[in-house]
């Protein structure tokens, strides 16, 4: 009986010291996490930024790079890699400008090698729903033998809002290719607080997070819902693909952007996408915010209303 009970506190004591060494080491990780920079390769994009701004408000050291901060990063220059990744452990990597082009692959590949080489230990990669390339892409991440996180979105509501459908809400019209497909727009906030948790929480590695909007909407339905919130007509315009095309190329856009967009309005949008997933949900335990919800708040910004006051003027 005594033995028993001796057996009974020595087991009891040992579980104990066990969960305080667990809480002690825990509390080490986070301690090195916020001494050892984050890298995140994309400063100035529309998920890096915010993630950079979430995570220095944490108390989390970090290391944006793009190509003209003082540590530069440029997918195009390899020579910048290493500098860039020196000294960090983890890392959120956005391709400029999408995983789908055809040389994102080969320069994936490369990166996780030197990657590897240099000590990143893990690493949160942005891709995108439907594309090919983006899940060649993943695939080189995932059999790279770092551990890794891939979260996959849909197409951005900022893009109306922080990129190249901006001109058009502004103009009141917006001119894009033929698509009458469904798609469930993801607000850029939802994605950069899903990568946050990643980067800061344990429970997520080597899974792959698909993050959408609540609800899966058209072009039309989202310049309708904008016009309203803005209280004047923005009209919504539908062209074929080519000559859509044709226009860029007539602005001097880039060839990697016009191939772009010609695959997404020719290939990607066929409604493979426009089922809604759970993946926000999975990792932040709430809704995805919905579109009308990112209007209201795009018009309280005046970003918007505060340049249509200036060509008024």
């Amino acid at each position: 009986m005594i033995v028993s009970l001796i057996n009974g506190l020595i087991i009891k004591t040992i579980e104990k010291l066990v969960v305080h060494s667990n809480l002690i080491l825990s509390l080490l990780e986070i301690k090195t996490m916020k001494n050892t920079p984050i890298l995140i390769i994309g400063k100035n994009g529309k998920t890096g930024s915010r993630v950079n701004q979430r995570l220095q408000d944490l108390g989390y050291r970090t290391r944006a790079v793009s190509r003209s901060t003082a540590i530069a990063f440029d997918w195009g220059n390899p020579e910048t890699w290493q500098s860039a990744i020196k000294g960090t452990r983890i890392a959120y990597v956005t391709y400029h400008p999408d995983l789908a082009l055809q040389q994102a692959e080969d320069r994936i590949k490369r990166f996780v090698k030197v990657a590897r080489e240099n000590g990143l230990e893990h690493i949160v990669l942005l891709s995108g729903r439907g594309e090919d390339g983006a899940q060649r892409a993943e695939n080189v991440l995932k059999e790279s033998g770092i551990s890794w996180n891939i979260v996959r979105c849909s197409w951005f509501n900022q893009n109306f809002s922080e990129s190249f459908m901006l001109q058009g809400i502004l103009a009141g019209e917006l001119v894009l290719p033929e698509a009458d497909t469904l798609e469930p727009f993801i607000d850029v906030d939802d994605i950069a607080d899903v990568v946050v948790a990643i980067l800061t929480e344990s429970g997520y590695k080597n899974r792959l997070y698909e993050l959408t909007g609540p609800h899966a909407l058209n072009f039309a339905q989202c310049v309708s819902e904008i016009s309203q919130a803005i209280g004047r007509p923005v009209k919504y315009t539908t062209v074929p693909v080519d000559d859509y095309i044709q226009a860029l190329r007539e602005q001097g856009e880039s060839e990697d952007m016009q191939w772009l967009i010609h695959l997404l309005f020719s290939v990607v949008f066929d409604g493979r996408n426009s089922n809604v997933m759970s993946g926000v949900e999975e990792v932040l335990n709430r809704a995805p915010t919905d579109f009308k919800t990112y209007v209201q708040k795009t018009v309280k910004s005046d970003v918007w209303n505060d340049v249509l006051h200036q060509v008024s003027a």
